[in-house]
């Protein structure tokens, strides 16, 4: 869209914001999203990044920010105006805010206390220490949260309508329910009580395998949850509409590793199947379940529109229409 590398787009806002608006206009996709890799909060507290020319940047797993567990103590508070990355974030979102801010719903794009943690520290040398000694973790990730609190004034300020929290962790593939309500349960129940403090909507995105909406719905009440698998209480994804699509708008799920190689047609036809199964109602934003593959080109994004545009159709009674028959309301 604007010939930068990943670097670029990702650090400099004026870049980042043109090269969505410049995608926005082109599939006419109905919400603008800011996630551009989930190193802004990491690389903030120190964590040194590896940045490759056409794919998102990762933390150096040769010299993380936290080595040992004494190493916890020393992440402390920031002020997010005033370092690098989440300053630029909050520059992106403004940007963003004055150009789009009155035609399509904004979300901000925040990792959650336990994701930065883990990125500042070797998964599963964290793994280790929930264990051996889960307090030191918890301090860390209490402290950042006091920074994503400050953060999430910051961005709500900006004029977003909406901040989308990271929960990796509260996933079955992961983390036990019970581990995640322990560890960080408390620390986003406080942040999505600020979110929705200052007037803005909480979502959560989730990509993990068994994702605990029942546990995340009770702690965030979210407005919306972004996720690729089918909750952990549900055997599909329309049992997971069924069951948890009167408490939240569902977003999701076209898997973006498997529309890497498959036809547009094919994602077309994905796509219908998914609206079949989470559409009917309402409650239900068709989009991948995670990133759209940064390499890929947009013949497979312009697919789903196209597919959203002729399928996934609401009449003015809210009734949902199929080839045109209202199939729910």
């Amino acid at each position: 869209m604007v010939g930068a590398g990943y670097r670029r787009w990702a650090t400099d806002s004026e870049v980042t914001a043109e090269a969505l608006l410049r995608a926005t206009d082109r599939l006419g996709s109905d919400v603008l999203c800011t996630l551009t890799d989930l190193s802004v909060e990491a690389a903030d507290f120190g964590q040194k990044l590896i940045w490759p020319e056409h794919e998102a940047a990762c933390p150096d797993r040769h010299d993380r920010r936290i080595k040992s567990l004494a190493d916890y103590a020393t992440i402390e508070p920031l002020d997010p105006r005033r370092t690098p990355r989440m300053s630029e974030h909050l520059r992106l979102c403004d940007r963003l805010v004055q150009a789009r801010g009155n035609e399509l719903p904004l979300v901000a794009f925040v990792f959650g206390p336990l994701g930065v943690t883990s990125m500042l520290r070797d998964q599963a040398a964290m793994y280790m220490d929930l264990h051996d000694d889960p307090a030191a973790v918890l301090a860390c990730a209490t402290a950042i949260n006091e920074t994503l609190i400050d953060y999430c004034t910051a961005l709500a300020e900006t004029g977003v309508h909406a901040i989308m929290l990271d929960t990796l962790f509260a996933s079955a593939s992961i983390m036990s329910k019970q581990m995640w309500l322990e560890m960080e349960g408390p620390l986003v129940r406080r942040l999505a009580e600020h979110i929705h403090s200052l007037g803005c909507m909480v979502m959560i995105h989730n990509c993990g395998q068994g994702i605990y909406f029942d546990a995340q719905i009770e702690t965030m009440h979210p407005e919306a949850i972004s996720f690729l698998y089918p909750a952990d209480d549900c055997d599909s994804l329309a049992a997971t509409k069924l069951k948890y699509g009167h408490q939240t708008t569902l977003i999701g799920a076209v898997s973006p590793t498997w529309i890497v190689s498959a036809p547009p047609e094919a994602v077309e036809a994905e796509c219908m199947r998914q609206i079949d199964a989470m559409g009917a109602g309402g409650g239900f934003i068709l989009a991948t379940g995670c990133e759209y593959p940064a390499n890929l080109t947009l013949d497979r994004a312009e697919a789903m529109v196209r597919a959203a545009r002729t399928y996934g159709v609401y009449d003015q009674q809210h009734s949902f229409v199929v080839a045109g028959e209202a199939v729910g309301n």
